[in-house]
């Protein structure tokens, strides 16, 4: 808990891994022997202000979660498997429907970043409590072109004002769980949580975070966490 309230992770794991062409789904791939989904779990379980974990992947990946992961490893935490939906935003929305508490705190995260800092982490429930939203970003370190349907270049945004938004997106349930229920309701869908409290006018405070926190998505991610991890175990030692 964090100052008596509660605080829920939603991790979300459902997604089938298109673009890397394989017949496992990424979250269930191994970096050094351990699945990429055991990692992120393994994250959040270490903030002691998280009370409990919620994974929500396909039903298809249930019996997965439950023989391969939650039987093989030991993550200190209440976990619940919830089944998600055709879309990230649709799995989320059934991660909310199922938390009882309605005064909590929830923390959104990709089951597919493993590196998230356990001190951003927590820096995001802080917000969160202290401004209703907490959401990990790094600063922009290339420049930006928005372009046309003919990739004829429009406009060069200022760069100093733009952020690669990451996860955990943490909010005030009641708040996240609104802006959900209204996208819900009007048949939009966003590109992240962050998006879908913007549109009912929520301020939305960035917490700067690490660029390790990458979102698998590629085989050349793979590669790139291999090298990530073999840093943070240099560095443990």
């Amino acid at each position: 808990m964090y100052k008596g309230i509660k605080c829920t992770a939603i991790i979300v794991a459902a997604g089938i891994g298109k673009r890397m062409g394989l017949d496992i789904s990424k979250q269930f791939l191994k970096i050094n022997n351990k699945h990429i989904i055991v990692y992120t779990l393994e994250k959040f379980a270490n903030v002691d202000e998280v009370d409990e974990i919620i994974l929500v992947t396909k039903a298809d990946f249930i019996n997965y979660c439950n023989e391969k992961i939650l039987k093989n490893y030991t993550i200190n935490k209440p976990i619940r498997i919830v089944e998600g939906g055709k879309e990230r935003q649709e799995s989320v929305f059934k991660g909310l429907m199922s938390i009882e508490d309605k005064n909590s705190i929830v923390l959104i995260h990709d089951g597919v970043r493993p590196f998230v800092e356990e001190k951003d982490i927590f820096r995001t429930i802080e917000s969160a409590w202290e401004q209703g939203t907490g959401v990990l970003g790094v600063p922009a370190k290339d420049t930006i072109k928005i372009c046309n349907s003919k990739n004829i270049v429009e406009s060069t945004p200022d760069r100093s004002k733009l952020w690669y938004i990451q996860t955990p997106q943490t909010f005030k349930y009641d708040l996240i769980y609104k802006a959900h229920e209204s996208a819900s309701n009007e048949g939009f869908l966003g590109t992240d949580d962050a998006m879908l409290a913007e549109r009912m006018g929520v301020p939305v405070k960035i917490i700067e975070g690490s660029y390790n926190n990458i979102k698998i998505t590629t085989i050349e991610d793979i590669t790139i966490s291999k090298i990530i991890l073999e840093n943070i175990v240099k560095k443990e030692k």
